[in-house]
């Protein structure tokens, strides 16, 4: 019998972190887009670079903490990279392990935030609503609380008051909107003047989806469908998915460390619920079933990109204006710095619906101060950087927070950001808004 080092120092890595057992052989679990892009002088990537960023993913999935790893980015409009690498279900033996391919559906969990966010600024630019105009205007019940003056743009940058639903009120209230909404009203706000900047993990869309009723007359799943859905021609981006569709989703397993007690804190505080119980509880039929706007819209990384591709390009997509420049940038638009964020305990720059990246290392890699997107739980990734001319969506199914895995997603933000070298200087050298366009 012959001592493997690396073999037994995997083995015990993966008892300590509470990782998967990885295979040898990753191409049988790798599925690549035909569709990729090799034009690299129009995407400005050479090969080995991008070839470079997928095996830096491949280094995300060898951790152990991602049973699913999803890639796709595309520079100057090209895709140069889709691809998908690990399992819809059967990581850690709970059942017969099933590939996942470029069709797999993921729970984007708080990426969904910036897809409901836009929503709310194609209800301004259409004249339904007014971003500046306090909630209770339109939804009287929201002035309870001391909330009377929180403001429509107060939500979307995390500023309304009402970060956490209360412990005590049951998790199903998830599945409830207008019962999840009432709680909301009844709620005392930690401020009447949007001045507390506060992560609102859950509360937000809930009030998000009630404005777009009372303006529209249609649900938030009816609206998404006729503004984002249809018009970037996607097969998911839905809220929650079609339960025929359930066991094609690939499941969130619990992964990593047990988070020390002031971090799980601070998580359940963020989540409503524990990290493992939050885990689980996306794994059942009714949150996958559910529409909650801010946290499960259901696509693949090439759709998320799309998304954000749309958004690069001023609110065009194939000849069509999804939205309008101005929408674009009332949602891409800094609000108030960066600043301590009371829920996450964590500097933090948002806009009106966006996390912002950062100088010198920001959500999104070193240098990209101009990027914008969403992180979803854990290390869901979805952003844009006008300065690279870049969109890239990062698509994981652990939820670890500390683990093996933090240095080769570090790594992997880095390839895509280092791939993608800017392509102009600074601010004044970004695409600009002209009036009338």
């Amino acid at each position: 019998m012959f001592f493997h080092p690396k073999k037994t120092y995997k083995a015990v890595e993966r008892k300590v972190f509470h990782g998967m057992v990885v295979p040898e052989d990753l191409p049988s679990l790798t599925k690549i887009d035909p569709a990729e892009s090799k034009d690299n002088q129009r995407s400005g990537i050479p090969q080995d670079v991008v070839e470079g960023i997928w095996a830096a993913a491949e280094d995300v999935f060898r951790s152990g903490m991602h049973p699913y790893v999803s890639v796709c980015l595309r520079r100057h409009g090209e895709m140069v990279l889709n691809r998908t690498l690990g399992y819809v279900a059967g990581a850690m033996g709970e059942c017969e392990p099933v590939v996942a391919d470029l069709q797999t559906p993921v729970c984007l969990f708080s990426s969904s935030k910036a897809i409901t966010a836009m929503l709310i600024h194609k209800l301004a630019e259409d004249g339904d609503i007014d971003l500046l105009t306090p909630v209770s205007y339109y939804i009287p019940a929201f002035a309870a609380g001391g909330k009377a003056n929180i403001t429509v743009h107060d939500v979307l940058s995390h500023r309304a008051g009402v970060p956490g639903i209360a412990p005590d009120v049951p998790r199903e209230v998830l599945y409830d909107p207008d019962e999840a909404l009432r709680h909301i009203c009844e709620m005392e706000t930690l401020h009447s003047d949007g001045r507390v900047s506060a992560y609102h993990a859950v509360t937000g869309g809930f009030v998000l989806a009630e404005l777009v009723k009372v303006t529209t007359g249609m649900d938030i799943q009816q609206y998404l469908d006729k503004v984002f859905r249809k018009p970037l021609g996607m097969k998911y981006f839905t809220y929650g998915i079609d339960k025929k569709l359930h066991a094609r989703v690939a499941r969130h397993y619990q992964t990593g460390l047990t988070n020390p007690k002031p971090i799980e804190n601070i998580l359940t505080n963020v989540l409503g619920a524990s990290v493992p119980e939050a885990t689980e509880l996306s794994n059942s039929p009714e949150f996958m079933s559910a529409v909650i706007p801010s946290g499960n819209i259901y696509a693949t990384a090439e759709e998320a990109c799309r998304f954000f591709q749309m958004m690069l390009d001023r609110g065009q997509w194939q000849g069509k204006q999804v939205l309008s420049p101005l929408s674009v940038l009332r949602g891409i638009r800094e609000v108030g710095g960066a600043r301590l964020d009371q829920s996450l305990k964590l500097p933090m720059r948002y806009s009106a619906g966006m996390m912002l990246g950062g100088n010198p290392m920001g959500l999104y890699g070193r240098k990209t101060h101009h990027a914008f997107g969403h992180l979803g739980f854990s290390n869901i990734l979805c952003w844009a950087d006008p300065q690279r001319d870049m969109s890239a969506a990062i698509v994981t199914t652990g939820k670890p927070v500390i683990g093996s895995h933090l240095l080769p997603l570090l790594k992997l933000i880095d390839r895509v950001s280092n791939g993608c070298e800017p392509c102009v200087d600074g601010l004044y050298d970004l695409p600009q808004y002209h009036p009338g366009v």
